[in-house]
């Protein structure tokens, strides 16, 4: 635990302008990112007697090792850093909302010649209009069913919209009017475009401009005589009616705003946030996040609108945004919605009249959603703190493991052998930290020699970056730094933070050996452990009888997840370096020669078995293909092995090239 006193920055040396600041602790990990409209007092205010700290400032203050910051002009600009750099660094003291990544939005792809309307989760793209999000996907189906009646666009994916231009027949959906066929030209791209702008138009909510329209069409076919068509456009209205009512009015002055609630406790909080588009509840989603960080209702506010605005742009951030406190710096943050809407946002509380009712419901859903969070959660928390405390327990460890890396190794017959190593942090997958190895030092199978090598070069970088931040002293680092550490920033890239348990997945040589590579490197305040997986026995580095945790135990069941997820992420990467290998041709090696003339010699002579046993002339009839370059591939050809026959797994038949089987 670190003395703040010990890297307090000098009197003076502080400048009293806006800025952000960052901790960082003795890895040269940031911990901590802040804001101030004048750093030099915002700083001052860590370095008082701990005592008089609030728990959770003492904690980061006594975790860091340093501090510094970056001054900047205005309190904006202060505000789009910060962002930022939470972004980049995830320090583990600040607050952070739980990613929404999970929920659904309706999703039109203007970006493509001919729009498709889709769901679509994860991070949004440029070119795609997004409209939500919505708590289930089966919601945005059931209202772009009702819509295709009247706004008939392609929602099929390319490879079906491939296939249906090709064949020259539409879809089930183009046949019962609900998609217009671009595939088979029944539209232009223009008419598709414009039919798929104006459904995003009666999403957006001007839905009286189509209604009225349609009940005008109506009009004239019955006057007409039209009646088929006329009952056609009576269906469609009512289709549109439906999708309304799906949403009903709660802001009768068609307002577009966000309502931003929340519901906190001493140590968590939740966010509920309302989307309003139009006077109607367009779409709904929350967050509940860890107080880590000593943080009252202004501040998680602040928070909020940085994870949900931090990434939009235009009609994406509404006109208004309501919340229940408003944030220390509320003209600065207000400033910055402007800037990212590209006019006015209104920042501010609602004090009366359905704004406030409508908030109220928010907030209610905001403290329901906490309580059925801390419901789920406080087993789960039990259950890792326990499961932790009987693995340090049983390997008589000083502390319980809040980080664990496991490594395993994995290869096919001696071929392809790779490595993963994967992070667990208070019992949790932390997969950003996650890393793939390949064996470089010998060729073959053997498992001992390459977990020693994996664990030497995992720890190389760790040693590598203690000597780049001053804190290696005792002789020579070996080289082997690699590309993938921690850079000089802080930024979570490299193996500067080291694990207090490694878990190897085997049993004693394998234990031995992770041991091994540790001395030599001189590290001896990391513990070791393997899990083997026959009898499910822990190892320890020199002992000669395992260690049998009970069946029931939590601590052996982490153990086990932690050894799984590895091998599951070693297995996946072997099989992709497999495939990788698989599918290379002997017409690779040929010179010159690209993908489009490889397709025309397979095309034209139907296999590489065929092109083998074809003369140089034979070659030169295909497209495109010269006499050097048919020389060339006969040459590569004849100089390469036959690849060994394929089998069917199902059969136990041998597969020709050419497609045909023989017993």
């Amino acid at each position: 635990m670190a003395d703040p006193s010990s890297y307090r920055p000098r009197p003076g040396q502080i400048p009293d302008s806006p800025g952000v600041y960052k901790f960082r602790d003795e890895h040269r990990r940031v911990i901590y990112v802040g804001k101030a409209k004048s750093l030099r007092q915002r700083l001052a205010n860590y370095f008082q007697p701990l005592a008089s700290l609030h728990p959770r400032t003492a904690t980061m203050v006594t975790t860091a090792a340093s501090v510094e910051w970056t001054v900047v002009s205005t309190e904006v600009e202060a505000l789009q850093l910060e962002y930022s750099w939470i972004k980049e660094f995830d320090p583990r003291f600040n607050v952070k909302y739980r990613d929404d990544k999970s929920y659904p939005y309706l999703a039109v792809t203007l970006n493509e010649e001919f729009p498709r309307v889709q769901v679509m989760r994860g991070h949004k793209k440029k070119g795609v209009r997004y409209f939500g999000p919505y708590a289930h996907a089966w919601a945005i189906r059931e209202t772009v069913d009702l819509l295709l009646r009247v706004f008939p666009v392609r929602t099929c994916s390319a490879g079906v919209f491939r296939n249906a231009a090709s064949a020259g027949r539409p879809c089930l959906l183009g046949y019962i009017g609900k998609c217009s066929a671009p595939c088979v030209g029944r539209v232009t791209p223009e008419e598709h475009a414009e039919l798929a702008e104006e459904f995003c138009d009666f999403m957006t909510g001007r839905t009286g401009t189509y209604l009225r329209r349609l009940e005008k069409q109506m009009m004239i076919a019955a006057e007409d005589m039209e009646y088929e068509k006329a009952a056609r456009l009576r269906d469609d209205i009512e289709a549109l009616r439906k999708a309304m009512e799906k949403n009903a009015v709660v802001l009768a002055d068609a307002t577009d705003a966000d309502l931003i609630a929340l519901a906190e406790d001493e140590l968590e909080a939740a966010v509920q946030i309302f989307h309003v588009r139009g006077g109607r509840v367009r779409g709904q989603r929350g967050w509940v996040t860890d107080k880590v960080e000593a943080v009252d209702t202004a501040g998680l506010v602040e928070h909020a609108l940085q994870q949900l605005y931090g990434e939009e742009s235009g009609d994406a951030v509404p006109k208004e945004v309501l919340v229940p406190a408003l944030p220390e710096d509320a003209a600065a943050v207000s400033q910055w919605l402007t800037g990212r809407r590209g006019s006015n946002v209104s920042l501010r509380i609602p004090q009366r009249g359905d704004k406030k009712d409508l908030m109220a419901t928010v907030a209610r859903n905001a403290q329901q959603a906490l309580v059925l969070h801390k419901t789920k959660r406080a087993s789960d928390l039990t259950t890792r703190s326990r499961a932790l405390e009987e693995i340090a327990e049983a390997l008589d460890l000083d502390s319980a493991p809040l980080r664990i890396e496991c490594f395993d190794v994995s290869h096919l017959q001696g071929e392809d052998v790779v490595a993963s190593m994967v992070v667990f942090e208070d019992g949790l997958p932390r997969k950003s930290e996650y890393r793939r190895f390949q064996i470089k030092g010998f060729e073959g199978q053997d498992d001992v020699r390459s977990m020693h090598e994996v664990i030497s070069r995992r720890f190389r970088r760790y040693l590598a970056e203690k000597e780049k931040t001053g804190e290696w002293v005792d002789g020579e680092v070996p080289a082997d730094t690699g590309a993938e550490g921690r850079d000089e920033e802080g930024r979570p890239k490299r193996f500067a933070y080291p694990p207090q348990l490694v878990v190897v997945d085997g049993g004693r040589p394998q234990v031995a050996a992770a041991r091994r590579a540790l001395e030599e490197l001189g590290i001896d305040d990391v513990a070791v452990c393997g899990l083997a997986k026959r009898l499910e026995e822990v190892w320890l580095p020199g002992d000669d009888d395992p260690v049998v945790l009970p069946r029931s135990s939590e601590g052996l069941y982490l153990l086990q997840r932690v050894r799984d997820t590895a091998h599951d992420f070693a297995i996946r990467y072997q099989r992709t370096k497999r495939s990788k290998r698989v599918r290379t041709s002997p017409l690779d090696a040929v010179p010159g020669l690209g993908a489009t003339r490889k397709q025309a010699l397979i095309k034209h002579f139907g296999s590489v078995k065929r092109l083998r046993q074809a003369t140089i002339e034979q070659i030169c009839e295909v497209p495109g293909m010269g006499r050097k370059t048919a020389e060339a591939v006969a040459v590569a050809l004849a100089q390469a092995a036959p690849a060994a026959p394929a089998v069917n797994t199902a059969t136990g038949e041998i597969m020709e090239d050419d497609g045909g089987t023989t017993a």
